[in-house]
């Protein structure tokens, strides 16, 4: 996530020098392209963290740096 980013709230994955933009609303992709394996991974872990994504959003969107979340195990 991006300090002051614009709406609507999404979070940018990076993999291996692809990158996604992901709604956390919906957790549509929303720009860029991954490996389907990757995406699937980023996907999985976003659906396991949406309250916590959304609350980093929050917070970054206030200028306060958000909460670490915990990687997909």
């Amino acid at each position: 996530m991006f300090y002051d980013d614009h709406a609507p709230p999404h979070f940018h994955a990076v993999y291996q020098g692809e990158e996604i933009k992901v709604n956390i609303i919906t957790l549509e992709v929303m720009e860029g392209d991954m490996t389907r394996r990757a995406r699937a991974l980023v996907l999985e872990w976003a659906a396991l963290h949406r309250v916590e994504l959304r609350q980093a959003w929050d917070m970054a969107s206030r200028n306060q740096e958000p909460s670490k979340i915990a990687p997909l195990e």
